[in-house]
């Protein structure tokens, strides 16, 4: 048999079996009945009732029980109460026909003669069981007779609020124990657990319920979920055999919420929410004390310490859960509060967006638990303190929210006129809040918008006009939300502009979600998902204490900067990865928070760089050169990079940390150049020589080193030297921030193996090596790839040696060599070699083969046909593909090396590596018309290739591009940075029209363009 209830319910006892029309309703001061707003649907409702009441005649009580409500109808409260009730609640005026004795039995024995009979009900239906059948149908007829009986009794005023929210959470205890010992007796059955009291299964079970939130305070909504922690004494569980708790108990609590809230033709009991226990997503719904216990003490949170506040053992075995609560006394009530600890307490309240004046304040929609002024303010305007000064008062520890504001009072922490200001305005918000809810019986807490609906609802609520309510409700918000934006009247505010920001609890904030969707997030709920498990601690990042709370301080900003992206969604998804890379996050979340300019930049790379963010995620501790003075200031000269290399070389303990070592370096010089693009400080353009000078130095650097690594088995092969020459992009100097490296490695050797412990001939040893080589550049290690390495460039392609030797390279370019690898040898650069002679040597070989006479027309020819061949595979119409859009940089690089391979004989001063260097010196030198202009396209298209090859990952989308890099490009385009993206556009075509024109007058001729 259930337990006696913990509460004592403030219900008018005296009176239980006075007849309701005998007790001069309503007694509740203040209290408005009712108000029939449509007189005719009344009637016929109250009618059908009447009819209804006939069928009880035969009885001699029922027939007096139905007399007692034919006289409460004849007089005018009564009247006014019966029609308002039928009238303004659809739910209520079927649960009258449907119960119509227990409405009779309420009018001739009073409310709380009604309800103890229920509750009898209950705990006969506790003590006999039966069938899950009899059971469900059971706790459904017993609910819903309640739940008449508590409508009643409010609507009548003879209950005050906290009679009416006990009766409801008394009723739904009483279930949840008849629903335990049901589920308990069957694992008896089964085999699974023994049983101490078969008629009451509960109180030693070792199972308990800990009642949540308005359950646990005993202020339940009339329609409300309830909110469950189902925990078990594995120390105490009567297990039949050795089998292991835990599957038996989820099994249980699965069975619990499929009784009560599946929906039958009697109704459902309750919706009911297990997800406040312990990290829902990954625990079992019924899990031990034990778990838990250490749960809450290694990443607990402070919105669960509030939660705790109000838990209470509902059903079950009682004695266990409060020696459970009492263990969890030192974590929900804390002695001595550090700074942080209460700075993250005033984040719950601060996550919400309260405003000062409640100016604007829309009533119709208006959200009474979770909007403005509503009931959570007043809460957490008890529960904050609560957390703060309970650990040293335990008078203040108590669950009612009344009862709360009085022990504030008594503790001179609340002044006597506010706590009265707040009771008046809580008891009118849950009243409200209860006649929205009982309409259709509705988890509603939100005003209708529509103004009839609205009017009805007034006139629901006793008021006599839709004006007056408005008036009373929208004084009553102001109120409430003044009082709960002085109580932390100096603690910076952590709300934005755009509204809510709360990530507390389980469900979704409805305001949270609007406020993120105005941020422009597609997707809130899962962001807010993702959110909870940061403050979980699912990442390594959040698992302590402090470093929850410094996030909670940054979020706002955080999510305002990421909203404020082109597409916010990824880029949050970029941060969650940046933030699962982090090894802690004490120490970035308060360089964040010390440092809001670095949160901006991380939030805009997140947002508009997804190169610079994947190295983010990869090495946060790029974050910290961003703090340095100089990081915004110089890129530096390519002789003090090199220098600087190989002072962070000379550090390396082996050569696998110079490898790790080489990659830190270059990733943090990358990452300085993508920065510096991004924030305008130089253009893409002007940062490739940068980009260059860092891969230049890594080869050079390296190169020796890995020599040195290989010899240490294979020895030195007599006379041998070893070069890499640069092509394409490397080559010319003209990398962006995601260029590949086009490399062809040359050697040169006498015809001995190698001298070391494991000869190689010359071919095999400079093949290998070369592997090797390549394989330090693009290998993949804990510190990430250096470049990716393109060798096909090299004699004879890919199906040519790895290494070649000197004199084969020479010859091949001389002999065999095709047109378009002459055109890829005019950006070739010797980069690194053992000796300045086989320096000297290739570059030789590299200016007699540009510098040869050719057929101007065969050449024009092929480069034509190469370039056909080219818009077959990569052509597009984008112009923002300004590397094979017609007109766009291949054409005008195809344009200089056409210039280069026919005048290279006569005019070898046009040799130059730079494209837009080589358009400009024919320009000079009367090679060609519009050198200049050509020049131009070439710097302009190359620096909207460079940032857009840092910003965008795959097409670019003008209309998704957020209104910072749409700046960015206008500023790369040389247009002021308010242009949009159409003006930026047309720019873009009429130079690529430009340049095809002039392509097509002197490559193809007459011929078509491709």
């Amino acid at each position: 048999m259930p337990r006696p209830t913990e509460h004592q319910p403030n219900r008018p006892r005296n009176h239980e079996m006075m007849p309701l029309a005998d007790l001069a309703f309503p007694t509740v001061p203040g209290h408005r009945l009712p108000l029939p707003v449509d007189p005719a649907r009344a009637t016929i409702a109250r009618e059908r009732v009447l009819d209804r009441l006939a069928g009880l005649d035969g009885d001699e009580a029922a027939a007096a029980d139905a007399a007692a409500l034919r006289s409460l109808i004849e007089i005018d409260a009564g009247r006014r109460l019966i029609d308002g009730m039928l009238c303004g609640s659809p739910y209520l005026a079927q649960l009258a026909t449907i119960e119509t004795a227990t409405l009779a039995r309420i009018a001739a024995r009073g409310p709380d003669a009604a309800f103890d009979e229920i509750r009898t009900g209950f705990i006969d239906l506790c003590r006999q069981g039966g069938t899950e059948a009899q059971v469900m149908a059971g706790l459904r007829r017993l609910k819903r007779r309640a739940a008449l009986v508590a409508a009643v009794a409010d609507l009548a005023g003879v209950w005050p609020l906290e009679a009416v929210t006990a009766a409801v959470s008394d009723t739904a205890e009483l279930a949840l124990e008849a629903a335990l010992a049901h589920l308990l007796r069957d694992a008896a059955r089964r085999g699974e657990i023994t049983l101490r009291d078969r008629d009451n299964p509960g109180p030693e079970s070792g199972l308990f319920a800990l009642g949540m939130g308005k359950l646990g305070a005993c202020e339940l909504n009339y329609s409300s979920d309830i909110d469950l922690i189902l925990l078990f004494d594995a120390e105490r569980v009567p297990m039949a055999d050795d089998r292991p708790p835990q599957p038996v108990f989820s099994r249980i609590g699965r069975d619990l919420v499929k009784i009560m809230e599946a929906r039958t033709a009697d109704g459902y009991v309750y919706r009911t929410d297990l997800r406040l226990r312990p990290d829902p997503a990954s625990t079992p719904l019924a899990l031990s004390a034990e778990a838990a216990e250490t749960y809450y003490e290694s990443v607990g949170q402070n919105w669960e310490r509030a939660a705790m506040i109000k838990a209470r053992v509902v059903a079950g075995d009682h004695d266990a859960g409060n020696d459970f609560l009492a263990r969890l006394t030192p974590f929900v009530w804390r002695k001595s509060l550090d700074f942080y600890a209460i700075a993250d307490i005033h984040s719950i309240k601060r996550q919400i967006n309260a405003h000062r004046s409640g100016d604007g304040l829309d009533l119709p929609g208006h959200n009474l638990k979770l909007g403005r002024g509503g009931i959570r303010e007043i809460e957490f305007f008890c529960q904050t303190q609560q957390l703060i000064f309970g650990g040293r008062t335990p008078d203040l520890r108590t669950r009612g929210t009344a009862a709360a504001l009085d022990a504030l009072v008594a503790e001179h922490r609340v002044e006597a006129g506010t706590a009265h200001r707040l009771k008046d305005a809580y008891r009118l918000l849950r009243t409200i809040e209860h006649r929205l809810q009982m309409v259709d019986d509705a988890q509603t807490h939100s005003l209708p918008k529509d103004e009839a609906a609205l009017d009805r609802i007034a006139a629901f609520s006793g008021f006599e006009t839709t004006r007056a309510f408005k008036e009373t409700l929208i004084e009553t918000l102001k109120g409430v939300e003044r009082s709960y934006a002085e109580l932390f009247d100096d603690a910076p505010g952590l709300g934005t502009a755009e509204g809510n920001l709360v990530f507390t609890g389980t469900e979704d904030d409805p305001d949270t979600i609007a406020t993120l969707e105005r941020m422009g997030f597609r997707e809130p709920s899962r962001l807010v998902a993702r959110v909870r498990d940061w403050h979980r601690g699912r990442v390594r990042a959040t698992r302590s204490g402090r470093s929850r709370q410094i996030l909670t301080e940054i979020m706002p900003e955080l999510l305002s900067r990421l909203g404020g992206t082109g597409d916010p969604d990824a880029a949050f998804l970029r941060f969650d990865s940046f933030l699962g890379e982090l090894p802690a996050g004490v120490q970035i979340f308060a360089l964040f928070h010390s440092n809001p300019d670095l949160l901006a930049l991380v939030a805009e790379v997140m947002g508009t760089a997804p190169k610079l963010s994947e190295q983010l995620a990869r090495r946060s501790s790029l974050l910290e050169a961003v703090i340095d003075p100089d990081f915004f200031t110089t890129l530096g000269a390519p002789e003090d990079l090199a220098a600087d290399l190989e002072r962070v070389l000379s550090r390396a303990r082996d050569y696998e940390d110079t490898l790790d070592l080489a990659r830190r370096w270059a990733g943090e010089r990358k990452f300085q150049v993508g920065v510096h693009i991004l924030r305008g400080l130089t253009d893409a353009d002007a940062a490739a020589p940068v980009l260059t000078a860092i891969a230049d130095a890594v080869i050079a650097a390296l190169l020796p080193r890995v020599q040195a690594e290989f010899a240490q088995a294979h020895g030195h092969v007599p006379g041998g030297r070893m070069a890499v020459v640069a092509q394409g992009r490397l080559g010319s100097a003209e990398m962006s921030i995601d260029s590949d490296l086009d490399l062809v490695i040359i050697y040169s050797a006498d015809d001995a193996a190698s001298d070391g412990g494991r000869p190689l001939g010359p071919s095999h040893y400079y093949a290998r090596l070369a592997q090797r080589f390549i394989s330090a550049i693009s290998a993949l290690t804990g510190e990430g790839r250096l470049y990716e390495i393109d060798t096909r460039l090299r004699p004879a392609g890919s199906s040519g040696p790895v290494a070649t030797r000197l004199d084969a390279f020479g010859r091949y370019h001389r002999e065999d060599a095709w047109t378009w690898e002459h055109m890829a040898l005019t950006r070739a650069r010797v980069i690194a070699a053992d000796t300045p002679e086989l320096k000297d040597a290739l570059d030789a070989i590299i200016h007699e083969v540009l510098v040869r006479p050719r057929d101007a027309d065969k050449v024009t020819a092929e480069v034509a046909d190469m370039r056909r061949r080219i818009a077959q595979e990569h052509g597009t119409n984008d112009c923002w593909s300004v590397k094979h859009v017609r007109g766009g940089l291949v054409d005008l690089e195809f344009l200089a090396q056409h210039l280069q391979l026919i005048h290279g004989a006569d005019y070898p001063d046009l040799l130059l590596r730079d494209t837009a260097l080589v358009l400009e010196r024919a320009g000079a030198e009367g090679l060609m018309a519009d050198g200049a202009m050509l020049a131009g396209a070439v710097r302009l298209q190359r620096r909207m290739l460079g940032l857009l090859r840092l910003t965008v990952t795959g097409r670019f989308d003008p209309k998704a591009a957020p209104p910072g890099l749409i700046s960015a490009l206008a500023r790369a385009a040389g247009l002021d940075d308010t242009a949009d993206a159409e003006a930026i556009s047309h720019m873009l075509q009429t130079c690529q029209a430009a340049v095809r024109a002039h392509f097509d007058r002197e490559i193809t001729g007459d011929r078509a363009a491709g």
